[in-house]
């Protein structure tokens, strides 16, 4: 061929027009498709496999290898509890909007829990694992309690949050106010054997035994029955001279008697007294007495204050919750006239609910920083399990923090020995609190 007809032919060829695709591309206002104007990227796996096979006999093996390893890969990163995605999903109203109903049976913690604060945020010494090696201790000592069916006192949570407290801080005295039955006693009596217990109780232990079981400590102080006073009214003095007791950090005081828990702490501190255990810490709204979780709910602290308005999100899903839990509160419940919605509806209750007075919002304010003067140590009580394992159905977990043994783990449920227990057992969870105090 000619080489003016060559080139003319290449020339051609060059400028030859687009068409279809092309075309419309060009059209564009010169904007080109990246997809074509760029060399396509093959997939990882593609290429790594197209690699292996140009290896010759060897790269078959070596690509199964490689796929073994992604598969590994993907396992360890969807099941590492270190993979976490942050997200608002983790917001504890949003959770509760997004699952709905069925979600918010035991979402703990999403209405908030008001913690007290201390004055140097100390707290405990014990973990959770302590915990968890104690529930293994007292589950089968608690199936040899003499009181079976103690109702109206406490139940399995509390009887173990009093042992386990108990017995990790060693009293050289242990004093209680308000016996019941003696329950209580027995229980600090397993957790030090032969250390002296003093006892507080308007009607002896003795006086149930002739309806059922009770329990009667034979190394116990009984200010009971007749000889019962007040724990306000006794000479302290001589109650810790008589006991040899010079250490007043070196008592427990266990708190069962329904009485205003900021008198008590009042009471106490007078006395120098430093460990206290209240067994109903009773929510926000419910309970016979003003109680310490009653006076830390306060919007200046993290899970506290509540708005009395009725199309709120609380006021929306504690309705939906009230329909779960027994002692779950709606707004209407919550809420007293002039939206008074701190102790009881504005009251600060004492005594059974016999004694009751009206308190203004400032009045609940100041309680709290007087509190918050004195706290060396507060500690909340987790619930020993989730509501699907112990099938309880008293206590709101949306106010209460996440258990010992989570939703779930049945068998650290099975091992520990709770699924022994009755269900029965599970329903007294109050938040019962310990807390360490000192003055100013």
């Amino acid at each position: 061929m000619p080489k003016k007809m060559l080139e003319r032919v290449l020339s051609l060829r060059r400028a030859a027009p687009p068409h279809g695709d092309e075309a419309a591309e060009n059209n564009d206002d010169g904007a080109t498709d990246d997809s074509k104007t760029k060399k396509q990227q093959l997939p990882l796996t593609t290429r790594a496999f197209n690699y292996f096979t140009r290896m010759g006999p060897i790269g078959p093996c070596l690509a199964f290898l490689f796929l073994v390893f992604l598969a590994l890969l993907s396992l360890l990163l969807f099941h590492s509890h270190s993979f976490v995605c942050v997200s608002s999903y983790y917001d504890p109203v949003y959770r509760s909007r997004l699952l709905g109903l069925d979600g918010l049976e035991s979402d703990f913690g999403s209405l908030g829990v008001p913690w007290c604060r201390s004055k140097h945020g100390k707290t405990v010494e014990w973990t959770s694992k302590d915990l968890l090696n104690g529930l293994e201790e007292f589950v089968p000592i608690y199936e040899a309690r003499p009181i079976k069916n103690n109702m109206y006192g406490m139940g399995f949570d509390h009887s173990f949050g009093l042992w386990f407290t108990a017995r990790w801080l060693k009293p050289d005295l242990m004093i209680e106010s308000g016996a019941f039955k003696g329950h209580s006693t027995w229980v600090l009596r397993q957790a030090m054997p032969d250390i002296p217990i003093v006892s507080l109780s308007p009607r002896h232990p003795e006086k149930y035994l002739k309806k059922g079981p009770a329990y009667v400590d034979g190394n116990c102080t009984y200010f009971a029955g007749k000889d019962f006073v007040d724990f306000g009214n006794v000479d302290w003095g001589s109650v810790m001279k008589k006991h040899g007791i010079t250490d007043l950090s070196r008592v427990l005081i266990f708190f069962d008697d329904h009485q205003n828990e900021l008198k008590r702490i009042k009471q106490a501190l007078k006395v120098g007294f430093q460990h206290l255990v209240f067994e109903d810490n009773y929510d926000t709204g419910t309970g016979d007495h003003y109680s310490l979780r009653q006076i830390c709910d306060q919007f200046y602290i993290r899970g506290g204050g509540h708005s009395c308005f009725r199309d709120s999100d609380e006021a929306r899903i504690r309705s939906k919750r009230k329909k779960f839990w027994e002692k779950g509160t709606d707004i209407d419940e919550l809420c007293g006239p002039g939206e008074a919605w701190w102790g009881v509806r504005g009251y600060m209750r004492d005594n059974f609910n016999h004694s009751n007075q009206l308190i203004s919002h400032a009045e609940h304010f100041q309680n709290s920083r007087f509190l918050e003067s004195i706290l060396d140590v507060y500690w909340e009580l987790p619930p020993v399990a989730g509501p699907s394992l112990t099938h309880q159905t008293r206590y709101d977990p949306a106010r209460s923090t996440s258990p010992i043994v989570e939703d779930g783990r049945y068998g650290l449920f099975q091992r520990l020995g709770l699924a022994r227990l009755e269900t029965s057992t599970f329903n007294g969870y109050t938040q019962m609190v310990y807390v360490q105090i000192s003055k100013q």
